[in-house]
Order: C-alpha cells, then sequence, then structure tokens
C-alpha cells in the first residue's frame, strides 16, 4: 500500500479502506481549504491502484467498505473507475460499499448511463462539498459552481438511486452574510433532498485565503452562540418530503445534533433553542478539531 502526503475522507468512513486513485484536488481554489495545497493533481496510473488492491487483499481478511480518495476522484474517466470497481468486486466480495468524493462537475459530466454502470459495481454513495447555498458566499469562496449546479448534481445521483452525502459549513458567511447563508442552504436542501447532510463549523488553517481575511478584518467570525443561532435558522429553512439523515456532529461543531429530516425538525429545533439559553451546552473552543 502506497500513500502520498496527508490522506483525508469523510468522518463516515473512519473504518474504511482507502485507495487514492488521484493524487490532490483538481480545483484546489477554495479559500477556506488548506487540504491539498501542498499536492499537486494528478491521477495515479491505473496499475498502481490495481497493485495497491493487490497489497490491501493480502493484509486484511475482511473489508466492508473501500473510499476511492483523494479530492475529486470522481475526475477519472468512467473506464479507469470501472476497471478498479471490478478489481475490488473481485478482490473484496465481501465489501458492502465504494465511496468517493465528486464535485458537481464531474458528476454533471457524466452521462446517466455512466453513473448506472458505477453504481452497479459497487459505488453507491458520493461525498460532495455543498459548503453553502448562497451564490454570493460560493462566489467568494471560489467554489467555482452555482447554486443550481450544485442542486442539479445532487438530485441527478439521487435519482440514479446512488446517496449523496452533502456537506455544508456553519459560518462561512461571516457575520455580514450569516443570514443569508443560513436561509440559502436550508433552501437548498429542500430542493436537492439529499439522502445525507452533514455541518460542519468553520475552522481554518494559516496559508488559506480565508485565514488571512481574518487577520487582516475583512472576515468576522461567529461567535459560538451565533453559530447555534445560524444552525436554528438553517434547520427552519429545510422542507424536505423524504428522509434525510441530517448530522451536526462532527469535531468542528460546538453543538451536537443528529435527527432525520423531516421527522425529528421539532427536535432538532428545540435542542437548539435550549443551546441558545445555556451556552454550557457547547464545546469548549479547546476541544474543537478539523
Amino acid at each position: 500500500m502506497r500513500y502520498e502526503g496527508m490522506v483525508y475522507r469523510p468522518p463516515s468512513e473512519a473504518y474504511s479502506l482507502i485507495i487514492q486513485v488521484t493524487i490532490g484536488c483538481a480545483h484546489n481554489k477554495c479559500t477556506f481549504c488548506g487540504m491539498y495545497k501542498d499536492k499537486q493533481f494528478r491521477i495515479r496510473p491505473l496499475d498502481e491502484v490495481l497493485a495497491d488492491l493487490d497489497s490491501a487483499r493480502s493484509y486484511y481478511r475482511h473489508v466492508d467498505r473501500i473510499f476511492l480518495a483523494d479530492g475529486d476522484a470522481l475526475v477519472l474517466p468512467t473506464e479507469h473507475l470501472q476497471r478498479i470497481l471490478e478489481k475490488i468486486r473481485e478482490l473484496f466480495p465481501e465489501c458492502r460499499r465504494v465511496g468517493i468524493y465528486a464535485t458537481p462537475g464531474d458528476i454533471l459530466r457524466k452521462t446517466p448511463d455512466e453513473l448506472t454502470v458505477l453504481r452497479d459495481l459497487g459505488l453507491t454513495i458520493f461525498y460532495v462539498g455543498g459548503e453553502s447555498g448562497s451564490a454570493e458566499i460560493l462566489r467568494r469562496i471560489k467554489k467555482g459552481v452555482s447554486p443550481e449546479q450544485l442542486i442539479e448534481a445532487v438530485r441527478k445521483i439521487e435519482e440514479l438511486d446512488i446517496a449523496a452525502s452533502v456537506t455544508f459549513i456553519s459560518g462561512l458567511g461571516g457575520q455580514e452574510l450569516w443570514q443569508e447563508h443560513a436561509t440559502e442552504t436550508g433552501r437548498m436542501i429542500s430542493r436537492m433532498e439529499p439522502s445525507y447532510v452533514g455541518l460542519l463549523t468553520l475552522m481554518l488553517e494559516p496559508g488559506t485565503e480565508l485565514y488571512a481575511d481574518i487577520q487582516a478584518g475583512r472576515f468576522q467570525l461567529l461567535t459560538p452562540l451565533m453559530v447555534v443561532e445560524e444552525t436554528g435558522l438553517l434547520v427552519e429553512n429545510i422542507e424536505v418530503k423524504r428522509d434525510c439523515v441530517f448530522r451536526s456532529n462532527h469535531a468542528s461543531n460546538y453543538l451536537s445534533l443528529k435527527g432525520t429530516l423531516p421527522g425529528d425538525r421539532a427536535k432538532l429545533l428545540k435542542q437548539i433553542e435550549t443551546a441558545r439559553g445555556n451556552a454550557a451546552l457547547l464545546k469548549d473552543e479547546r476541544f474543537r478539531l478539523l
């Protein structure tokens, strides 16, 4: 098994076998993200990836899940991914799920037939960085995608029975745009109707553009209680008609929330309201992690 640089994966893939099929992120321009700044994007040779799978099979007796890294591995040509998935099926018949990071552009470029082939070979969950439902915030963070493209991409894969796990970031609009961020993100989720929503809270590493904006006073972070207020407004604006698993229990979050919408909406709002009146329920800043 060979890994290059720091390897990232979604929290739900903590116990998965991770295979790097790309190195870095093809976009790599988001102002808040420092994950792949030390990597030059490239696609790993197919023979190296297949060799890593062979190596993993000789080492692990049972592999329940596999995650294909790095940042937007769905950028690979469909035939390339197909060969990897066929190898996984051959070597790991016990594997129940393969997951991958996917940008909206990658999803929209692939035809429904291509995505169906990948799904039938076991690639059944795509992790999408939504970040915000606000067009202005997406522009400011240099996401390179519009709200409509995000919504279209998620709906496209969900209609093909591929689960979308979409991540949004509390506080990403700062004090200037917190209400727009909350309202538009809730509305985006309502239109997407993804299988899963993960809510992180903004934390920044030195060297990112947004960190420099904070140091220069151009961006004002939300206080913990403002983050709670923003989360409440976001949940109030989510109106999905089918089950959507909602999680705000990442290490970066001040307040841990989990439920399934729409059924748990009232419960989540009650928890948020309780936290508004009792700051002791919020995680201390010292214990927050990326």
